[in-house]
């Protein structure tokens, strides 16, 4: 898919946030797939794409770190980023899924348990979400719509119609 350069970045971040939610809403024991962060704000040039994806046990962790991947490539393509955290069903946060195809020590990772192929990136002593965040993020895009924060009209018009 080329990239139009008429876009704006938050329109390409969102759109690349549907393209993400649709495909992880189809891979078993994801639960929940939320929007946070930035995108949820009027600003113009938002640096990144932040989604919150609550998993149970048994996920397939490769496919979603993939299409997290893909996400994030997405988002470089206008300078911007992607996180793709992650929760379990009981509320508490994971990390992130990771940002690497293959999985073994690096230097850059900040994972605690880098190496042992869970594709968790679990860098807690880095990143933690608030707990609030985590039980009632300000917009659920799946298994259904959530709505707790003011909803910009971008948002609305490409996540939610």
């Amino acid at each position: 898919m080329s990239v139009d350069s008429s876009q704006s970045v938050r329109v390409h971040l969102l759109t690349e946030v549907k393209r993400f939610a649709e495909s992880a809403s189809q891979l078993s024991g994801v639960s929940r797939i939320a929007l946070i962060g930035s995108l949820l704000t009027g600003k113009e040039l938002p640096k990144d794409a932040d989604i919150l994806v609550t998993v149970c046990e048994g996920v397939d962790m490769d496919a979603l770190a993939a299409i997290g991947r893909r996400l994030k490539g997405r988002a470089q393509n206008r300078n911007a980023g992607a996180d793709v955290f992650l929760c379990s069903p009981r509320g508490e946060y994971l990390g992130r899924t990771c940002s690497y195809r293959e999985c073994h020590p690096r230097m850059a990772c900040g994972g605690r348990q880098c190496g042992f192929g869970s594709r968790i990136c679990d860098d807690l002593d880095n990143l933690c979400l608030a707990r609030t965040v985590v039980a009632e993020p300000p917009l659920e895009l799946w298994p259904k719509v959530v709505k707790r924060a003011r909803i910009p009209e971008d948002v609305q018009s490409i996540l939610l119609e």
